[in-house]
C-alpha cells in the first residue's frame, strides 16, 4: 500500500506523489541544449526525487552518471589526489546502474586517476563518442570545498574548449544543493571553514559562469497538489473534495514539497484521515510543534546567519519593508535557504506554516517573553478559555492592563521595536494546544493582521500604532476591508500609542463600523 513519504527519495510505485512529469520536461529541454546548471533550492525540496525522475527520462537518449555528495568522509576531499581516484570510483559504481555498455562500463574503470589533469584526460576519452550527462547531488556538503571548486573550474575549462572544437566533455553537468556554486564562498566564511587566498578567490567568485539560469518552479501548485491526491482517492474513496483541499493546503504551504506531503502524511495516519479544512488546521498545529530536520535547519541558519537574523526581526517586528532584490546578500541568503521569497516586488516569508514557526520561534527565543512573563499577574488559558472557547475580547483587555506598567517604563524605541513581541508572547502560551495564529503583514503604517485559529474559530486581530484621529479611521476601514475578505463579521484592534504627550489612560470598547463590530483595545 501506498504513502506519504517525507524522508528521503520518494518513487512512484510506494509512494504518493505530485506529477512532476512537466518539471521533468522542462529540466530536460535544458540538458538537450547541452547546458551546464545548478538544481538550488532550499532543504527537503523535492530535489532528489526530481533528479530521481529526471535520470529515468534521460537514460534513453544519454549515458547518465548520477552521483551524490551525501554521507561522504572527510578523506574524500582531503586533497585534490584523493578525490580524483575516489570520484572515479564513484562514477564507475553509478555507470553499473546505467544504460551504458559493459565495455564502456569496463573502459571507464580500468585506468588509475592520481589527479585533475589525468582525471580531465578520462572524461575527454569517454565523452569523446558518447553523450554523457553528469548529475551530482548534494555538492554543497563538501568538507573542503577548494577542492571540489578545482574540479569544477576544470570542468568549466573543458565546456568553453568544446564551444572551441577544441576538447570532449560532459554533455550536460547538473549540480544540486542547497547552495548554489556561486555562494560556496558565502558558506566557508559563515562557518569558518576557510579563508581564500587570492587566488582562490578567482576561482569562489566565478567559478560556475558557464551555467544557465534554473527557472523551473520546484514548488507545487494546487493543481499538480489535487493529482497526488486523486492518486490517493482512487485508493481510499475518502470522499473529499479534491479541489478544496488541495487549494487549502497551498494557501498553508504555497506548495513547499516537504510541508504539503508532511500535512497530508498528518490527516492519513495521525488525524483518522480527516480530509477537510478543519483537518488541515489540525494537521498545521502538529507541524507547528513537531522538531523535524527542516525546521531545525531554518533555525540554525537564523542563528549562524547575523545580518539575517536582524533583517528578519526587523520585518517581522518592526515593519521594516524592502523590495525584493535577488543581488542583496541577506535577502538572497534567505530566498536560498527557502524562508524568503518575492511576492509582487516585495520580500516576504516564502509560505504561512514558515512564517508561524519563525514568529514563535522569535517569541520563544527573545529574552523579553521572559520579563513579560514575570509582569503576568494571575493570567492563564483557563480564564479566557471557557467551554472550549476563546473570550478575545478579554485576552485583549489583560494585555492592557497586565503590560501598562512595562509600557509606562520603557521608552518609545524600545516600545516600537518589540510592542509586536510582546503582544505574541502574551498570547501565544493562552492558546497553546488549543490553536495557532498566523500573521498577514502590510508593513506600512505598522499594520499587522494575527488570525487566530482556535477551535473551529477565526478571530481576526489587527496592530497598529497610533498616529492620529485621522489615521485611526484608516484602520477601521483596513480591518473591515479584512473581515470582508474572511467574510467575518466581528474584528478586534490592538492599538499601541507611544506618544508621550498622548492620554495615557487605557480605552477599551466596542464600536460599529461599515457594518462590522470591532473590538478597540488601546494601551
Amino acid at each position: 500500500m501506498k504513502r506519504f513519504n517525507v524522508t528521503g527519495i520518494c518513487v512512484p510505485e510506494e509512494d504518493y506523489m505530485v506529477d512532476i512529469s512537466g518539471k521533468i520536461s522542462q529540466i530536460k529541454k535544458l540538458v538537450d541544449n547541452r547546458s551546464y546548471f545548478t538544481i538550488n533550492r532550499a532543504r527537503q525540496y523535492g530535489k532528489t526525487t526530481t533528479l530521481a525522475g529526471l535520470e529515468k527520462v534521460l537514460s534513453s537518449d544519454y549515458i547518465v552518471i548520477s552521483i551524490s555528495f551525501q554521507g561522504l568522509g572527510d578523506e574524500f576531499f582531503a586533497s585534490s589526489e584523493n578525490f580524483c581516484s575516489k570520484m572515479t570510483h564513484l562514477i564507475s559504481n553509478s555507470l553499473r546502474f546505467s544504460s551504458a555498455s559493459p565495455e564502456y562500463k569496463e573502459k571507464w574503470s580500468r585506468c588509475s586517476v592520481a589527479g585533475l589533469s589525468s582525471l580531465s584526460e578520462r572524461i575527454t576519452n569517454m565523452c569523446e563518442s558518447e553523450k554523457v550527462v553528469l548529475i551530482i547531488d548534494e555538492v554543497d556538503r563538501t568538507s573542503n570545498n577548494r577542492v571540489f571548486l578545482h574540479f569544477i573550474d576544470m570542468l568549466r575549462d573543458k565546456f568553453s574548449a568544446r564551444k572551441a572544437g577544441k576538447d570532449f566533455t560532459f554533455h550536460s553537468v547538473i549540480l544540486a544543493g542547497v547552495y548554489d556554486v556561486k555562494n560556496i564562498k558565502l558558506k566557508m566564511i559563515n562557518e569558518g571553514l576557510h579563508t581564500p587566498t587570492v587566488e582562490e578567490g578567482k576561482i569562489y567568485n566565478s567559478p560556475w559562469n558557464i551555467a544557465v539560469n534554473f527557472d523551473v518552479d520546484m514548488s507545487f501548485s494546487a493543481a499538480e497538489i489535487a493529482t497526488m491526491l486523486n492518486d490517493y482517492e482512487a485508493d481510499h474513496n475518502s470522499g473529499m473534495d479534491i479541489v478544496e483541499i488541495s487549494e487549502e493546503i497551498y494557501d498553508c504551504t504555497s506548495g513547499y514539497p516537504f510541508l504539503v506531503s508532511r500535512i497530508c502524511q498528518c490527516i492519513d495516519e495521525e488525524l483518522n484521515k480527516n480530509w477537510t479544512p478543519d483537518g488541515i488546521r489540525e494537521a498545521v498545529k502538529i507541524l507547528l510543534e513537531e522538531k523535524n530536520t527542516l525546521f531545525d535547519d531554518i533555525f540554525k541558519n537564523i542563528r549562524n546567519y547575523k545580518k539575517l537574523n536582524e533583517f528578519l526581526y526587523e520585518m517581522l517586528f518592526i515593519g521594516r519593508e524592502t523590495a525584493f532584490n535577488i543581488d542583496n546578500e541577506i535577502i538572497n541568503t534567505g530566498h536560498m535557504f527557502g524562508f524568503l521569497k518575492n511576492i509582487n516586488g516585495k520580500t516576504r516569508i516564502s509560505n504561512k506554516i514558515f512564517g508561524m514557526r519563525i514568529y514563535n520561534y522569535y517569541v520563544s527565543e527573545n529574552e523579553i517573553e521572559a520579563e513579560n512573563h514575570q509582569n503576568i499577574t494571575g493570567i492563564t488559558k483557563y480564564e479566557v478559555i471557557r467551554n472550549g472557547r476563546l473570550n478575545m475580547e478579554l485576552c485583549l483587555q489583560r494585555f492592557a492592563q497586565h503590560y501598562g506598567e512595562i509600557f509606562a517604563k520603557r521608552d518609545i524605541k524600545f516600545l516600537e521595536r518589540h510592542g509586536r513581541l510582546l503582544f505574541l508572547s502574551y498570547l501565544k502560551p493562552l492558546i497553546n494546544g488549543y490553536g495557532f495564529y498566523h500573521v498577514e503583514s502590510e508593513i506600512n503604517d505598522f499594520r499587522m493582521d494575527i488570525v487566530v485559529d482556535f477551535n473551529r474559530e477565526q478571530f481576526i486581530v489587527e496592530l497598529k500604532i497610533w498616529r492620529g484621529e485621522k489615521y485611526e479611521q484608516m484602520a477601521y476601514e483596513q480591518l473591515v476591508n479584512y473581515l470582508k475578505i474572511k467574510d467575518a463579521d466581528t474584528g478586534y484592534l490592538l492599538t499601541f500609542n507611544f506618544c508621550k504627550e498622548a492620554n495615557k489612560e487605557r480605552k477599551a470598547g466596542w464600536l460599529d463600523f461599515d457594518g462590522k463590530k470591532i473590538f478597540e483595545v488601546t494601551v
